[in-house]
């Protein structure tokens, strides 16, 4: 998040989103419905690089959408999981919201769109 606030609630929600990975980073923690490992996220995107998840996953944790639990394992390894916070599972009905009308705007802009 930019060092200045924005007073505009509507922009300061998609700059929170913003990203090319942020929603479906979202979206796998959701369907999930539990602790995430880091490892079985890049497992679930391919195509994204480890430097940029661990970035996008910094920002949603810093907007307190997505928590991070680190927990000890077989030293000298520690387990890294996340899940999403009570703020960002309080997003899942407006996300579906916005997905819904983002069909209706699909399907009104015709095929030739």
């Amino acid at each position: 998040m930019p060092a200045q606030l924005n007073d505009c609630p509507v922009e300061r929600v998609f700059s929170m989103l913003s990203g090319r990975w942020k929603i479906p980073i979202y979206r796998h923690l959701h369907t999930s419905r539990g602790p995430v490992r880091y490892s079985e996220l890049l497992r679930h995107l391919p195509a994204i690089s480890g430097k940029m998840l661990t970035e996008q996953l910094r920002e949603l944790e810093a907007d307190g959408i997505v928590e991070r639990t680190v927990t000890p394992d077989i030293p000298p390894k520690t387990k890294v999981e996340y899940s999403l916070t009570p703020q960002g599972r309080s997003m899942i009905g407006f996300l579906d919201r916005m997905s819904e009308w983002g069909i209706a705007h699909i399907r009104n802009l015709g095929p030739e769109q």
